[in-house]
């Protein structure tokens, strides 16, 4: 489906997800690279879209990377889906990928590449004329280092190159638009406690999370285009709880809190803050003090059940201020293992409001674990 565009403006409407005007009067936080904070995966989505200090897996790359060297599995890589806005247009989505290795029992190397197609654009000058075609497209390549720093606690540092093509090198409006590249980074840290009763089985287990995501310079689309936009620099801190009986029967119990930490919008040319002024000064920059800040802070919350950790049921639901985007809606969604290698996730989402771009939106994540005398033929012996 080909999307049309008027004016430059309405390109970065577009990529930034809200009207200026609108970011004036309700004084919404936003910025470009948006993709970079969509959940990619099907089994964080399914629990409200929070993840930080959930169970360790091969996408533990996006939600917190010092999860990584607690996987169970020596060897573990991860492919999900995404059709994005599909009541609204059928050749957006966002694709990610993701594999992990670890190195002995305290470390692990990863690398994941995270893909949004924003679908084919129908370019127009300001005065309506056709202006060629273009498939808008923007990508991250992310390697990532996790360590053990002790028993119960690790740090990881992910390194990130982005890329983002909205138009190529069209001239729109006499603005020369062109593609636009920056390098970031995430710091994360994690610690969990597990309590073990041999004897029955039984097995509580407690963790914190916290991680800066996509710390990094600021981005431009080029000339004409205002000043360099700060790129969503994001503050996660999660929590989670894990309890099981009997060894077969488990539930998970998590919770984030997500700040995005651009300047929020105050009348002023916002961008042409420094960087580090902006991004760390938005803790305490929202017009209104500390209850506005609070405002700015999204919930994201969710329970899984496994059963003998082979089939999994989750829910979770993600809630934003109304005067902060106003973002609220319901998760469900399942997950089974086959031999103890293979996994599939679904997640599908359910907007609280009618009328919702985001509504009817599915994932699907297939993974594959193995440790190193493991194969790959589903026939061997081991299953």
């Amino acid at each position: 489906m080909k999307l049309t565009f008027v004016t430059l403006s309405s390109l970065f409407v577009l990529t930034l997800g809200t009207v200026k005007a609108q970011d004036t009067l309700r004084r919404i936080p936003a910025s470009p690279l948006s993709f970079l904070t969509f959940a990619p995966d099907a089994r964080s989505a399914a629990l409200g879209e929070a993840g930080v200090a959930l169970s360790p897996d091969a996408n533990s790359t996006y939600w917190n990377a010092a999860k990584l060297p607690y996987n169970t599995k020596d060897f573990g890589v991860s492919a999900s889906y995404t059709p994005w806005l599909r009541n609204l247009v059928d050749d957006m989505w966002l694709g990610y990928l993701t594999a992990y290795k670890k190195l002995g029992t305290n470390q692990a190397v990863a690398l994941s590449v995270n893909y949004f197609n924003n679908g084919e654009l129908d370019l127009r000058t300001s005065t309506g004329a056709q202006n060629g075609y273009f498939t808008s497209r923007e990508l991250a390549i992310n390697g990532t280092y996790s360590r053990q720093l002790g028993r119960n606690f690790s740090m990881a540092l992910t390194l990130k190159y982005i890329s983002s093509n909205l138009a190529g090198t069209a001239v729109i409006g006499n603005v020369s638009l062109n593609p636009a590249r920056v390098a970031a980074g995430d710091i994360s840290a994690y610690y969990r406690n597990v309590i073990k009763n041999e004897d029955t089985g039984s097995e509580f287990t407690w963790s914190l999370g916290a991680v800066l995501s996509n710390l990094g310079g600021k981005i431009n689309y080029g000339s004409g285009t205002d000043t360099e936009n700060f790129i969503p620099t994001t503050f996660k801190l999660g929590g989670g709880l894990s309890f099981t009986a009997d060894g077969r029967n488990r539930f998970n119990f998590i919770v984030d809190a997500t700040k995005l930490m651009v300047p929020t919008p105050d009348g002023t040319d916002i961008n042409a803050r420094p960087l580090l002024k902006g991004v760390f000064g938005s803790f305490s920059d929202a017009p209104d003090g500390f209850k506005e800040e609070m405002q700015e802070v999204a919930i994201s919350t969710g329970l899984e059940y496994w059963y003998n950790d082979i089939f999994a049921l989750r829910g979770g639901y993600y809630g934003e201020n109304k005067n902060k985007g106003d973002r609220k809606f319901f998760t469900a969604g399942a997950g089974i293992k086959f031999a103890q290698k293979y996994a599939i996730d679904f997640a599908y989402l359910f907007p609280v409001k009618q009328g919702s771009p985001l509504a009817q939106t599915l994932r699907i994540t297939l993974a594959l674990g193995l440790n190193k005398a493991e194969k790959l033929d589903v026939g061997d012996e081991e299953n």
